[in-house]
């Protein structure tokens, strides 16, 4: 069969057609149908399963994730332990509200005990307050020998709760040193004074984010 014999061919008689013509025809009439299958039918499935195979690679890394952590939960127990009582060592350096006389007195005396004069010892009028401390700056003014300040540096950093020397100033007078600095020791709060400080925070959060 020939192209005439196909121009020939009247689709009012496609029944008495030869069998190669009906053979293109019904599987031009089969693609055209798995065309529109695809584009109205299957492509909703095709995209359904895209996003399945994508939360399956998603859901694969999370159980990954979770596999490691789970293989290693003992080991991030023992250091969450370790943490808690690092923490816990730290929090008892911090002394009480009833503790901070006895601690002034300690620091006083680490300076008398070196044969140190105080010019000047001034807790401030009021704490700075944190999360769960308070932070307690003395002002100080010492005089004696180099070496006698240098021991009472190291008596205060020896002593069993925190206290740090800052804005150290040091002056000759004839031949006498004096020093200027702010000694600051810290307490820890007490349950009503963290909640209060919570509340606080809380109020200003809430302050800036209405402006």
């Amino acid at each position: 069969m020939n192209f005439d014999d196909l121009r020939r061919l009247s689709l009012r008689d496609v029944g008495n057609w030869p069998v190669l013509p009906k053979l293109l025809v019904l599987g031009t009439l089969f693609v055209a149908i798995i065309a529109l299958g695809a584009v109205f039918d299957w492509k909703d499935q095709w995209d359904t399963l895209g996003r399945s195979q994508g939360e399956e690679v998603t859901l694969r890394q999370q159980y990954a994730e979770k596999k490691a952590k789970a293989i290693n939960f003992d080991a991030y127990r023992a250091q969450l332990s370790e943490v808690e009582q690092s923490f816990g060592a730290l929090v008892k350096q911090l002394p009480n509200r009833s503790e901070i006389d006895a601690l002034l007195t300690d620091i006083n005396q680490a300076g008398l005990g070196r044969g140190l004069v105080f010019e000047l010892f001034k807790p401030a009028a009021q704490e700075r307050m944190a999360d769960f401390y308070a932070e307690l700056p003395i002002g100080i003014r010492i005089t004696g020998s180099y070496h006698d300040m240098g021991a009472f540096a190291s008596d205060v950093a020896q002593l069993p709760r925190i206290v740090t020397l800052n804005d150290l100033a040091i002056a000759n007078d004839k031949g006498t040193l004096r020093l200027d600095a702010v000694a600051k020791t810290f307490r820890y709060l007490d349950e009503d004074e963290i909640a209060r400080q919570r509340a606080l925070a809380k109020a200003a959060k809430d302050k800036a984010r209405k402006k």
